[in-house]
């Protein structure tokens, strides 16, 4: 295959390199040595990968150029590389969880998610950083290492958490998207401070078989990638049916792409009531409200909400759910003294010891309740707009390991609604903002609509890291 001359191929919109790859004009090995040579020189920094498959991807790579020349190509995907988070099971590969006590696992099994991409003809570079057991929204890790947000290559910043490594790869030109988890914001804060796109999907959507689990009641894995129709065309890949997770089970398969670029003129999309717009800063709200006028004028109705509850409310409870089930999974290293553990996440887990079976049920009977008034608040509206975090990226020192940056993305999970993420403008010192597209169940194909239409028309996330 011809090599493309004079292109950064690690800068490539993953739907860019689709074509390419089809038409024959871009070489899987050529790409492939591309994102590792990058990954080799950049890495020792950023710090996003656990284990790199430097090996197993160029073995990878030649097949699928062999197949492509043949005429055997998979699908439009084939021969494209991705990272995936370490919760995502590959058999006989290292599954650490982010923790120090599992340094040496190795999976057993492969995950459904990821049979699913590897049957694609996707090509695996490795696995990326979370936060231990994925129990943290600000990506610090203080066992295993924090990775480096690259907008901020002389001082270490919030990359965002718990799928860090991802949000830092696809930002940095590490991978050209990546696989992530959110239960609380693991996807969408990531997304935000490393100036990327995620989608959180809704319970079902995706298999969680082999993924290892924080609260099997909100854990939702989701695509982390450049561009909206990226997130879709990889949202496409990972949903369906899985006969290991029953949640998967009785649910249609959904297509975004034929209503992604229809636009937003009739659509009413809401604002958030005023009493959130004090928890987010100066930077935030400028360009939440920007991002507001600029759907405006392609011709979607702005319109005001009344909620049921206030984010902060909603937040403690699914911090409920969470610590109660973490406490279950993992109870016995937490209670440990001995076990190297993050000493930031053991408090936030060791918090499920004290939560009944009474106040933990109590958590999942508002959770139906709350979905019922939430549903009905936002009759005949498409989506909830937000923004996605608080602040831009913080400084590693500045942040207070015992608050929570969730405040924007916690309720999405407690109501089990699905939620986008995408670049929406920078504040003075160049770090990325970030708006949150939040849409009922299952209804992740008018999330990504109206994403791809305020991409279309702006272009802040075609910015890159220095």
């Amino acid at each position: 295959m011809p090599a493309m001359a004079q292109q950064d191929l690690t800068q490539l919109p993953a739907h860019q390199l689709s074509q390419q790859l089809m038409s024959c004009r871009l070489s899987p090995v050529e790409l492939t040595e591309a994102y590792l040579a990058r990954i080799h020189a950049q890495d020792p920094k950023l710090h996003a990968y656990v284990e790199v498959y430097a090996d197993e991807a160029r073995l990878a790579a030649r097949g699928a150029e062999a197949a492509i020349r043949s005429g055997h190509a998979i699908g439009p995907l084939h021969g494209i590389p991705i990272a995936l988070k370490d919760l995502v099971e590959l058999e006989g590969k290292m599954v650490t969880g982010g923790s120090e006590v599992w340094k040496t696992r190795r999976a057993t099994r492969t995950a459904t998610l990821a049979q699913k991409l590897i049957a694609q003809g996707m090509i695996v570079l490795g696995k990326t950083h979370t936060v231990e057991f994925a129990m943290g929204g600000w990506g610090t890790n203080s066992l295993r290492g924090t990775p480096w947000n690259p907008w901020d290559m002389a001082r270490a910043r919030t990359p965002g958490g718990s799928s860090s490594g991802s949000a830092v790869a696809v930002a940095a030109g590490l991978a050209p998207w990546a696989v992530g988890t959110d239960t609380g914001g693991s996807v969408r804060m990531p997304a935000s401070w490393c100036g990327i796109t995620g989608l959180k999907t809704t319970i079902g959507r995706v298999s969680t078989h082999g993924v290892l689990p924080l609260s099997p009641t909100l854990d939702t894995p989701g695509p982390m990638a450049r561009s909206v129709e990226d997130a879709a065309l990889l949202y496409m890949a990972m949903q369906g049916p899985d006969r290991q997770d029953p949640l998967t089970l009785g649910l249609p398969f959904t297509d975004p792409m034929p209503t992604l670029k229809r636009g937003v003129r009739g659509m009413r999309l809401a604002r958030m009531p005023e009493v959130e717009r004090q928890f987010a800063s100066a930077d935030v709200l400028a360009a939440y409200d920007r991002s507001l006028q600029d759907l405006e004028r392609l011709g979607a109705e702005i319109v005001p909400v009344d909620l049921p509850f206030l984010f902060a409310d909603v937040a403690a409870f699914n911090l409920r759910i969470m610590a109660a089930e973490s406490y279950a999974l993992y109870h016995e290293l937490i209670d440990d003294e001995s076990a190297p553990l993050d000493p930031h996440v053991r408090p936030r887990i060791a918090a499920g010891r004290n939560i009944s079976a009474q106040s933990y049920i109590e958590a999942l009977q508002v959770r139906q309740e709350m979905k019922r008034k939430f549903e009905s608040a936002l009759e005949g509206i498409d989506a909830l707009l937000t923004p996605t975090t608080m602040t831009t990226a913080l400084p590693l020192e500045e942040v207070d390991q015992t608050k929570a940056p969730a405040h924007f993305t916690r309720f999405g999970n407690f109501l089990d609604l699905c939620g986008l993420a995408l670049p929406n403008g920078s504040a003075p010192d160049g770090l990325p903002t970030s708006l949150q597209v939040v849409c009922r169940a299952y209804d992740e194909a008018t999330a990504l609509r109206i994403g791809w239409a305020y991409q279309d028309a702006t272009d802040w996330h075609l910015r890159r890291p220095r």
